[in-house]
């Protein structure tokens, strides 16, 4: 599928937007891909974006397998192609078990054996399907990680939904040569199931 608006390159753009480019190419991200790629064609607006994920993505106190669980559930929920085929790959390199992302991709229930994964996806699963966490679920994540770490999470869940709508809206494609990982609700969105306990 054709992107809906301009991909420019570094080359195209001018004084403010290369400027935002460099500074993305030269910071933990290395390259401008994925939202950034739209949110471009407005150099303030790319720099407040590149900061906020950067803080987000790389600078909470939550445990990266943990931040890239919430980021795939995330994904998975939109059915945000580009989302996942980046986030699937550093969630799997962070730890988080093949298992657990096929079956999110796939929309079975996952199991985890890990109670702190089990926790993030509990709350980041109530929370994009109800807009609102329960209390056992939020008390869970706030008594393991505090009052910063929840705070954190649930700013991870709203950021990487906006992601997730700015590259299904204007149609960011993934890398030539990449197939879409994964396969789009028929109507409405993506119901991400509950977790099954372990055996």
């Amino acid at each position: 599928m054709a992107p809906r608006i301009p991909l420019p390159g570094r080359e195209e753009l001018d004084e403010a937007q290369r400027a935002v480019w460099d500074r993305v190419v030269a910071g933990p991200r290395g390259t401008v891909i994925g939202p950034l790629r739209a949110a471009i064609h407005n150099a303030e607006l790319a720099g407040r974006w590149s900061a906020m994920g950067e803080a987000l993505r790389f600078g909470t106190s939550l445990p990266k397998r943990l931040s890239e669980l919430a980021i795939c559930v995330t994904g998975r929920r939109w059915s945000s192609q580009v989302e996942w085929w980046v986030h699937a790959r550093s969630a799997a390199e962070a730890g988080i078990a093949p298992a657990i992302l096929d079956a999110i991709r796939d929309g079975t229930p996952p199991v985890f054996t890990d109670a702190q994964e089990a926790m993030i996806y509990a709350f980041t699963r109530a929370l994009q399907q109800e807009g609102r966490v329960p209390d056992a679920a939020y008390a869970a994540v706030r008594e393991a990680f505090g009052v910063k770490g929840v705070v954190e999470l649930t700013a991870l869940i709203g950021y990487y939904t906006m992601v997730s709508m700015t590259l299904n809206a204007h149609g960011i494609p993934l890398p030539e040569g990449e197939t879409e990982p994964l396969t789009p609700p028929a109507t409405g969105l993506f119901e991400l199931p509950a977790a099954e306990s372990p055996p």
